[in-house]
């Protein structure tokens, strides 16, 4: 069998400028790369080593080494055997004996977020750098998938309440934690041995329920309030009204509604986050919203004036929401004092209170669900908790009234 294995680097960089470095096995002329966890600076590594100027390069290379060997190995058992391997059985042979110890988080995590940067999931790939920046933040730069216990990630439920970070932004991180060991996992860049999540529960982690959503008379007072001294607080407001009016539609998808995606009187969009469809009618209230904007006449595709150009990178786009998303909250909570509801205001509010306010109107929970394109009724129901719990207590006074 003509077969060899060298250490390579990737022809083209990472995002972060480092380079992945691989095992190459070549067989009867075919190749095969196998990643290996670990990535360096191009000028830092030559002739199969890290270089001196490589973190711990003594140590790398030591490990370097050693992988080599063990992939050496099996080739040696599979020609004594006398069998003719595929690079598939020989990958899956080297994964199953490679060590989870020798795999950096740090480093997993730089080459999920290039791929997701790849694949323009930017909202994705934010989400794992900010759970990044701060595991290793606390654990360190040189964590391994290995050191990933239990008592570790209790410690760091410990770090980031002290932080000031509460049961929901807690989960987030966690929950990102743990997709990344299971995509090492899925990859076979560890094994599931000692699977840190089965007794560490992220279930534990319920957020507190805020009462996010607005009772009929707060909307009344909302959408009654006087900004005739206040024309800043128009564009929020305008905003937050067209998302109740269409069936709680979510920022992203207004920020990049078309007027294409108008037609004889309706609204016609997929949805970003469950990629649902939606059609619908343009309603009294949408009209008015719509034909104010129209008559601006700006040269874009874009109904709202969130993003001022056609052709946005995904980046672009991505960053122009985080920058307009915080604009437009910081401004209704202006608003909600404005209107004298004592609830702090944001975009989410509106999705939520689309959904209790109809069910206060009677509308059944099935059509609900169906406007707002949940896939699932039970997350609907999670809109509707804190309904359920006042109406509840309402049928409590009927005992006591007996």
């Amino acid at each position: 069998m003509n077969t060899s294995i060298k250490i390579v680097l990737d022809s083209r960089p990472m995002s972060n400028s480092l380079y992945t470095v691989y095992l190459r096995i070549i067989k009867d002329r075919k190749r095969k790369n196998i990643a290996l966890g670990l990535r360096c600076k191009k000028e830092y590594f030559e002739n199969e080593q890290f270089l001196k100027g490589h973190s711990d390069y003594r140590a790398e290379n030591n490990l370097l080494i050693s992988i080599k060997a063990r992939a050496n190995q099996i080739i040696r058992d599979f020609q004594r055997e006398g069998k003719s391997f595929s690079l598939e059985e020989f990958e899956n042979k080297f994964r199953d004996i490679t060590p989870a110890q020798n795999v950096f988080v740090a480093t997993f995590f730089d080459e999920i977020i290039d791929e997701l940067e790849r694949s323009a999931r930017i909202g994705n790939a934010k989400a794992y750098k900010d759970t990044k920046s701060s595991f290793i933040g606390f654990a360190g730069k040189k964590i391994r998938f290995k050191d990933i216990t239990p008592v570790l990630l209790g410690k760091y439920e410990v770090s980031l309440r002290e932080r000031g970070n509460e049961n929901g932004g807690i989960s987030f991180k966690m929950r990102h934690l743990r997709a990344l060991v299971n995509k090492a996992i899925e990859r076979k860049l560890i094994t599931k041995d000692h699977y840190p999540f089965d007794s560490y529960k992220i279930s534990k982690l319920k957020a507190v329920n805020n009462k996010k959503a607005l009772s009929i008379e707060e909307f009344k007072k909302l959408k009654d309030v006087d900004l005739s001294q206040s024309p800043h607080l128009l564009e929020a407001y305008n905003y937050f009204m067209f998302s109740m009016y269409a069936r709680g539609m979510n920022f992203i998808d207004m920020m990049k509604l078309k007027w294409s995606d108008i037609q004889d009187g309706r609204v016609y969009y997929v949805r970003s986050k469950t990629k649902a469809s939606f059609n619908i009618e343009i309603n009294e209230a949408m009209h008015e919203i719509i034909t104010f904007y129209k008559t601006q006449g700006r040269n874009t595709q874009y109904v709202f004036p969130i993003l001022l150009k056609d052709d946005l990178t995904p980046m672009q786009l991505a960053n122009r929401k985080h920058k307009v998303l915080g604009r437009y909250n910081s401004k209704l909570k202006e608003i909600g004092k404005l209107a004298g509801i004592d609830k702090p205001l944001s975009s989410y509010v509106a999705r939520h209170s689309f959904a209790t306010i109809l069910k206060y109107l009677g509308t059944s929970v099935s059509k609900i669900s169906e406007m707002m394109g949940h896939s699932d009724v039970q997350i609907t129901m999670s809109y509707l908790k804190d309904f359920e719990n006042e109406d509840l207590d309402k049928e409590i006074t009927k005992l006591i009234e007996l």
